[in-house]
């Protein structure tokens, strides 16, 4: 008698999509701190753990090393831990509230400094962070709101305000919409790989500035089977990813 049919794979999710595009920061990182700021760059630090990085040091926030199940594997001092951001061996996934063409990141505040219409988290550790260690961005949600000619305050400093800052590197900008980096004579954004279901028109047309790159942009990387797998039932079996990714 023969096996039943397996079920069907559910399709890939734009979350997932997402997931997997942060988890490419940290390729061939080497023994460095990730240190990633939200549900999607969670789960991308542990998966590119699990995977293709597997001497990444991940943290529990406060003063353990952990593995890629959240189990203690370490101590993790406070003054060390301040070594690595200071000495170019952490790479931290941070959101913006708003980003510029240059990378200068804002989550202060919107409109002038001296009458803001919004107060949002304050400079925080962000200009520390993208002086003295690698820096990438997500973004849940592409617009012209957060992706703006210019932010109306500098937390995370971009290309064009680093000077000579040894370790200020931006690695790249994960967006709901596509994958972005500053891979050009002059560190503008470039956009380097689309969605599956978003065109280059569209992601144009949610940025208040122009775009490095020309119009043939291939999709992002489809997650593997094992990867799929992982994030599924070992890493976010709960499926928290998707609440952080909207349905457009």
């Amino acid at each position: 008698m023969s096996s039943p049919a397996a079920p069907p794979t559910a399709p890939v999710t734009r979350a997932e999509y997402c997931v997997v595009a942060c988890a490419e920061a940290w390729r061939g990182a080497g023994e460095i701190l990730a240190s990633p700021m939200g549900v999607v760059p969670s789960v991308g630090a542990r998966l590119a753990r699990r995977t293709f990085s597997p001497d990444l040091l991940l943290t529990d926030g406060e003063a353990m090393l952990v593995g890629p199940d959240g189990r203690p594997e370490g101590w993790l001092p406070y003054r060390r831990h301040l070594a690595m951001v200071t000495g170019g061996r952490r790479h931290v996934m941070m959101g913006a509230s708003q980003i510029d063409r240059y990378g200068n990141q804002n989550i202060s505040c919107v409109g002038d400094w001296e009458r803001p219409t919004r107060q949002l988290l304050g400079v925080r550790g962000a200009p520390a962070n993208t002086l003295n260690n690698p820096v990438s961005y997500w973004i849940p949600r592409h617009s012209r709101r957060v992706f703006v000619e210019r932010v109306d305050m500098v937390c995370g400093v971009g290309y064009d305000r680093a000077g000579d800052a040894p370790y200020h590197r931006l690695v790249r900008v994960v967006s709901d919409l596509g994958v972005f980096d500053f891979a050009t004579p002059d560190h503008r954004m470039r956009l380097v790989s689309v969605h599956p279901g978003v065109t280059v028109d569209e992601v144009r047309a949610a940025t208040g500035f122009d775009l490095a790159g020309g119009d043939d942009v291939p999709p992002t990387r489809e997650p593997s089977a094992e990867e799929l797998r992982l994030v599924r039932e070992v890493i976010d079996p709960r499926g928290l990813r998707e609440r952080e990714v909207a349905p457009r």
